[in-house]
């Protein structure tokens, strides 16, 4: 008698849960409205352009942000780890000239986040409130860290908290200058004089300097009491 039960067809696997498909959908929002930011800033960018950058209806926004500035101030967190990952990397990769050293990572961290970089300059004067509270917040805790790191420097040994503050904060504006400066940088020019000038080919005339120029241009040693923080290391 032939069999009447139907054959079994085991149901696919699902290999991500609720929460880690939640999180991927946040995480495209974040890349999506970063893309959009390129050239443009926050304040004039809709959450129904976001929504459709990855690929969601507008309501399902709300499942992952109340609004669009709780979607920049997440931005920010976010853009924010590129300079944490630069100072983890400076105590990793400890530089015999700390200034020169400190250039070249942040160099290398604006080249591999450079839409990150030209968000959080661009917003820290922009149009949205919270989003420049919370980069000014960042920064803040940034410098602090920065703090410590000196304090840790036995040639500034007998400087005030004050003193070694300021520092901080001196040296936060200089990196924040630099990072303009390196946003300027065309990679693809860069690239192009880099292989113009190999061995064998004809000297041709320079115009905006590249990444590695501009690290060598700005990276000069400080002189008088800051003397102390050459060659220095946390």
């Amino acid at each position: 008698m032939p069999n009447s039960r139907r054959a079994h067809t085991p149901r696919p696997v699902e290999t991500h849960t609720r929460a880690e498909r939640k999180e991927r959908t946040r995480q495209t929002l974040l890349d999506g409205a970063l893309r959009l930011l390129a050239h443009r800033s926050l304040d004039g960018l809709s959450l129904r352009e976001v929504a459709r950058e990855a690929h969601i209806v507008p309501t399902a926004f709300y499942r992952h942000f109340e609004s669009m500035d709780d979607l920049g101030v997440a931005l920010v967190e976010q853009s924010m780890r590129s300079l944490r990952q630069m100072i983890r990397d400076a105590r990793r990769n400890p530089s015999a000239d700390v200034i020169r050293g400190s250039v070249a990572i942040l160099a290398k961290q604006v080249r591999a986040h450079e839409a990150h970089f030209r968000f959080l300059t661009r917003e820290r004067y922009g149009g949205v409130i919270q989003v420049q509270r919370a980069i000014a917040t960042e920064l803040r805790l940034f410098t602090n860290e920065l703090t410590i790191d000196l304090a840790r420097m036995p040639a500034l040994g007998k400087w005030s908290t004050d003193d070694l503050e300021m520092a901080a904060d001196l040296m936060v504006a200089a990196m924040l200058s630099i990072v303009l400066a390196l946003l300027e940088v065309d990679p693809q020019r860069s690239r192009r004089r880099a292989r113009r000038d190999q061995p064998g080919r004809a000297a041709a005339p320079r115009d905006r300097p590249g990444y590695g120029q501009l690290a060598q241009r700005v990276a000069v040693p400080p002189r008088g009491r800051w003397s102390g923080l050459r060659d220095q290391q946390p």
